[in-house]
């Protein structure tokens, strides 16, 4: 018998198995330094009390994808610390705002599992939760991922779950309060409101970051992350360390703020795969694609659905005659943001 954990396989899952994840997070605002201290993040609203009373909150929350970091970190190993790759999202959605002073917890319900046709690994999808103290809801959302089999025996009856394409503006929740109608564009940086975009426009970012090792191993373990792709070189036969793709998400959101300053707030994300692994020394870009505009219930609030790429490539390409992704292609998130009308 031993006393630690290796980390689930593929044959350890059955769909209907709810997992309750450990180590609950109090998130305190050196939460909020060392995001700004890893990526460009420049959004008012997480930035400024001042900024967010203006627009009716209580004051500023902590950014959107701290909570999308923290409550992945709590599932890593029960869900992919076996993981080959981590594949895509869907039916993503941000319900209550993160405050400092929080404490997250995190459970997830397997949804799907299929054996890989190579008879080594096989992909899980599981529906995670992130709840706060009093048990509210803060986001919940779909992913799978390919995990490593223990053995060469059976696997499990195949369950590929439906998913939503994309989260209806309908289900999208607006944080009480939030009102964009005195909304100070010259605070925020850019004066493009929602009525400024067309659906179709593809934004070139500019901006580009190359990715250190060093960033990147202190991002991971902030979130506590513990899949072994990250950290162990011997783990892959490449003897690289991947870049945890929540690092990449944030990298590029941060660097959308050129471009879309505007797009103050994540409340859903409707899908999005990690097209290509990135490693220390690649320099990361973004560009976006207006896919949708919305109206919202909430005064001066609109929905803006983006298409968000991270590439080591040129702006607009996406891919291959083949029809799959070019090869320099990092990133394909698919979001809801809300944005003054």
């Amino acid at each position: 018998m031993t006393k630690t954990n290796a980390g689930r396989f593929f044959e350890d899952y059955a769909v209907g198995d709810v997992i309750t994840h450990a180590v609950p997070r109090t998130i305190k605002m050196g939460e909020r330094a060392l995001y700004h201290a890893l990526y460009p993040a420049r959004h008012a609203l997480h930035s400024s009390d001042q900024f967010a009373q203006s627009c009716g909150l209580p004051f500023s929350p902590l950014d959107d994808l701290v909570t999308f970091h923290t409550v992945f970190g709590k599932t890593v190993p029960d869900v992919s610390l076996n993981a080959v790759a981590n594949l895509g999202y869907a039916e993503g959605r941000w319900i209550t705002s993160l405050w400092p002073g929080d404490t997250i917890t995190a459970t997830s319900e397997v949804i799907g599992v299929k054996q890989n046709s190579n008879g080594k690994s096989g992909v899980v999808w599981v529906r995670t939760t992130g709840r706060n103290q009093h048990g509210e809801e803060l986001m919940s959302y779909v992913r799978w991922v390919m995990v490593r089999k223990r053995g060469e025996g059976p696997a499990p009856e195949t369950v590929i779950p439906e998913l939503a394409k994309a989260v209806s503006v309908q289900d999208l929740v607006i944080p009480k309060g939030l009102d964009f109608t005195n909304y100070d564009f010259a605070l925020a940086g850019e004066p493009h409101r929602l009525s400024d975009y067309s659906v179709g426009e593809v934004i070139d970012h500019v901006d580009g970051v190359t990715i250190e090792e060093a960033e990147h191993m202190l991002a991971t373990r902030l979130w506590q992350n513990t899949a072994k792709v990250h950290f162990d070189a011997t783990n892959r036969p490449d003897g690289k360390r991947l870049i945890y793709g929540g690092h990449v998400i944030s990298l590029a959101r941060a660097l959308s703020f050129n471009g879309l300053a505007n797009a103050q707030m994540i409340v859903a994300l409707n899908g999005g795969a990690h097209a290509n692994p990135c490693f220390a020394g690649d320099t990361v870009r973004a560009w976006s694609e207006v896919l949708d505009i919305a109206e919202t219930s909430a005064p001066g609030v609109g929905a803006i659905r983006l298409r968000l790429v991270a590439t080591k490539g040129e702006a607009g390409t996406l891919r291959g005659e083949d029809g799959k992704y070019a090869s320099e292609v990092l990133l394909d998130l698919d979001y809801w943001a809300l944005m003054p009308v």
